[in-house]
């Protein structure tokens, strides 16, 4: 059930927003572009939108159709459906008072309470494969005269700018055989409807929509959005169906029962909430780092790759993503956003080929298990990328990036964020964490652990590596680990800010840089000044510069970005760390599953039903931010709970769906 909708809102200026407005839903297409709302109906985001697809998957992203205005006419009266929230603060009209349940699975489905009418069904699906949005109506034992209509809200418009009226906005209406079509502009694509109502044009602007996560993010929150025409479905004579794409609409049944046969066939929501990640990109696959504002970026991809691909096993997925990144490497770097046409690859990330090495490493390792033949073909291209990046960091490549005397990798320069904590404001970089990063060292180590069991010659490297770790990095006042050694270049300084990078000395990576006292130290002090129900904080509270919540403009956000804010991605090998420490034994597993896995599991019920979102508060409630739906969020979560996890566990039996593939 919803909770409380039966507060009255209505024309009235309205400040208090309905609660399960900050609860969103996604529908992915699986070529970057989606479908997503709040439970209420009422777009709190400028990425609120019905049909918002990829013209080049799975980027150039366009919103088409932002949503729509629906009504029921009964003899009993008139039922809104649907809610807007306009300028200044004014919620019009009165449908989200009227949603009785909302259910995520298989799809968002409404009902909503008409009195005497009855109750209508409400269905949003995107089909995967196709830019297509699937809506249908469905009042039982609807009364003769039950009439529903529904006027759709056009833009046009790129996925991260705003729309406004214009007179350049085309209303023109081609009507087709069973549906119509509109070109908002020249340039973009057609929309075509298919639908088994009757179309009036009847053109008109909805001005001053205001956005309600976008004013708290600081940024433009107002939008106009033009109707060209009403639809009129009669509900007495069975479901209304309405199609949008930007090609022609298809059977409705025939989509809604090849998808309904799709999804049953991933078996848990978790399976289906990770396919929303997976999406294609030049005839090969690749992941969405995030909806709904992030494309497909190097470091979040093959970190979220073990969980969302490896631990559901998706290996054929997998092996497609590590093909298409394995022709990029370029002096020993991958792109940390892989290039589109016309532009060039950002190289500034000196770990997300590290984490290319250990996702091929685990990739490997993974099909070998459960027995998946990889051709010795691809496997060679594997390996020959993982040598070009060891060999051209091992030289020295951009960005000071180079193996220095004591085995350990050096990296950085003024102006640059290398790392994952990469905030930068104009040419401010928040943790510029510039010399010798702690979890860069595990990754470089962790690299040169799996590039040496194929190869000898990298491990005496390795050895020399892990010395000069073990010893350098420890701080004995604290109990755990620097965060940068060698800061800013200067032999023997140290940064000691207690963040959350030290986790991956112990958890997190195949190899384990540390063990016995000392690890169970890094990680008691990692849960006892980082942990919380939503995952690790970015910065321990009372340091200088820590940020307890994540709000305000885009300075302030970025600011606090890493300066204490909660990533929930880093469950995972916080987890991991926690049991390597413990032994993996049932009653290890039963504590680690209640104490950190469950709240991250109620979280499930938040913000992005069905998914992890990307960051939360420093502070209590840990309220979610950032985006709702984050794919190495989700993919840690599976990859604890499904393992296998370094030591050959997990915390949770297989499901059926993945049972004997193992």
């Amino acid at each position: 059930m919803v909770g409380n909708l039966r507060r009255p809102f209505g024309i009235q200026a309205e400040r208090v927003i309905p609660p399960m407005d900050t609860r969103e839903w996604l529908e992915a297409d699986g070529l970057g572009g989606f479908a997503s709302g709040t439970v209420s109906g009422i777009r709190t985001r400028r990425y609120h939108a019905l049909l918002l697809v990829s013209r080049t998957p799975p980027t150039d992203r366009f919103v088409l159709v932002n949503g729509f205005e629906a009504w029921v006419e009964t003899p009993a009266g008139t039922f809104p459906l649907t809610s807007q929230r306009y300028a200044p603060d004014v919620v019009h009209p009165d449908g989200a008072t009227r949603v009785r349940s909302f259910e995520a699975e298989p799809w968002p489905t409404w009902k909503f309470d008409l009195g005497a009418a009855g109750t209508l069904e409400q269905e949003i699906l995107v089909p995967k494969g196709s830019p297509r949005v699937v809506l249908s109506w469905r009042l039982p034992r609807a009364p003769k005269g039950a009439t529903l209509f529904v006027r759709p809200l056009l833009s046009g418009r790129d996925y991260h700018s705003l729309h406004h009226e214009n007179p350049s906005f085309r209303f023109d209406a081609e009507e087709t055989e069973g549906g119509v079509r509109w070109r908002p502009y020249d340039g973009t694509p057609a929309i075509h409807v298919a639908t088994n109502g009757e179309y009036r044009h009847d053109p008109t602007w909805y001005r001053n929509f205001v956005y309600e996560e976008e004013r708290s993010r600081g940024l433009d929150f107002t939008e106009d959005l033009a109707s060209p025409g009403v639809f009129r479905f009669d509900l007495s004579k069975g479901p209304a169906t309405w199609i949008l794409g930007t090609e022609d609409g298809g059977d409705f049944e025939e989509i809604r029962a090849s998808e309904k046969k799709r999804r049953r066939a991933l078996r848990t929501p978790l399976l289906r909430a990770a396919d929303a990640y997976l999406v294609r990109r030049r005839g090969g696959t690749t992941i969405a780092a995030g909806y709904p504002w992030f494309t497909d970026w190097g470091r979040d991809t093959f970190i979220a790759l073990r969980g969302l691909c490896l631990a559901t096993g998706r290996l054929a997925e997998a092996r497609e993503i590590l093909l298409e990144w394995a022709g990029a490497v370029s002096e020993g770097m991958l792109p940390n956003r892989f290039p589109d046409h016309g532009e060039s690859p950002e190289f500034n990330s000196v770990d997300a080929s590290l984490w290319y090495v250990v996702a091929v490493h685990e990739f490997l390792a993974e099909a070998k298990r459960r027995r998946v033949h990889v051709p010795p073909e691809d496997a060679e291209r594997l390996h020959a990328a993982v040598e070009a990046i060891l060999e051209g960091y091992s030289r020295g490549t951009r960005y000071g990036i180079a193996l220095d005397a004591d085995g350990l990798l050096r990296a950085g320069e003024p102006g640059v964020q290398l790392t994952w904590m990469d905030a930068k404001v104009g040419d401010w970089v928040v943790t510029p964490r510039i010399g010798k990063p702690v979890e860069i060292e595990c990754l470089w180590l962790n690299s040169l652990s799996a590039a040496s069991k194929r190869n000898g010659k990298w491990r005496p490297l390795l050895e020399r590596g892990l010395e000069s770790f073990r010893t350098r990095f420890w701080n004995e006042a604290e109990g755990c680990l620097f965060d940068v050694v060698d800061a800013d270049h200067r032999a023997g300084t140290f940064d000691a800010s207690v963040r959350p990078n030290q986790i991956f000395a112990v958890g997190g990576l195949p190899l384990a840089i540390l063990d016995g006292p000392r690890a169970r130290s890094v990680v008691d002090a990692v849960e006892r000044r980082l942990w919380t129900p939503l995952g690790l904080r970015s910065l321990a509270p009372a340091s200088p510069g820590y940020v307890p919540h994540y709000q305000g403009g885009v300075r302030e956000r970025d600011g606090a970005y890493h300066q204490g804010t909660v990533w929930p991605w880093l469950v995972g090998p916080f987890v991991e760390a926690w049991l390597r420490v413990r032994g993996d034994g049932p009653e290890a597993k039963r504590e680690a599953q209640d104490r950190f896995v469950r709240p991250l599991e109620r979280h499930l019920a938040d913000a992005g039903i069905g998914h992890v979102s990307e960051i939360a508060d420093a502070e209590p409630p840990h309220t979610p931010r950032g985006c709702p739906f984050q794919a190495w969020s989700l993919g840690e979560l599976l990859r604890i709970t499904l393992g296998p996890l370094s030591n050959g566990s997990a915390l949770t039996p297989a499901p059926a769906a993945l049972r004997g593939k193992r």
